[in-house]
């Protein structure tokens, strides 16, 4: 299979800081996310050092307002959620990403050279989903596809 590379635009990044990292208000969020018919697509959460932690997720443009409302009434919920619209999720999917070691590091250093915006990275043995901004999306993405091409053709691995 060769590099798959996705878009998707209009994606509000959603981030909660300094939330307890306790998992049932995770669940709490996500379940009343759920409740509203609202589609999460990329989420991250970082290590817990303490009892807080930051949790971060994607959703489309046009479920924020309602999202942001929602997240209110959620109990024991008092963080306000930092909020970004208008980015773009680019997605690399490659099944020989398991098994190669510096594939990430290929896709990062082609973004790196055009001087990238990342709102965050998620990760798994095949793919690689990466927000960014409007701003950075053209040279995001022809970045993505020159290294992508150059991957499947054998150059720089």
């Amino acid at each position: 299979m060769e590099p798959k590379i996705t878009v998707a635009e209009g994606i509000t990044l959603v981030s909660l800081h300094n939330i307890s990292a306790n998992m049932s208000l995770v669940a709490d969020i996500f379940e009343k996310i759920g409740e509203l018919g609202v589609d999460v697509d990329v989420i991250s959460m970082s290590p817990v050092q303490s009892d807080l932690t930051s949790l971060s997720f994607t959703v489309n443009d046009e479920d924020a307002i309602k999202l942001i409302q929602s997240l209110k009434k959620i109990s024991g919920f008092s963080t306000k959620p930092t909020v970004s619209t208008g980015n773009y999720i680019i997605s690399v999917l490659d099944d020989a990403m398991e098994n190669q070691p510096g594939f990430a590091a290929k896709i990062f250093r082609a973004i790196a050279q055009v001087n990238t915006d990342i709102r965050i990275i998620s990760t798994s043995e095949i793919q690689i989903s990466m927000v960014v901004t409007e701003a950075d999306f053209e040279s995001a993405l022809k970045a993505v596809k020159d290294c992508a091409e150059s991957l499947k053709q054998g150059i720089g691995m």
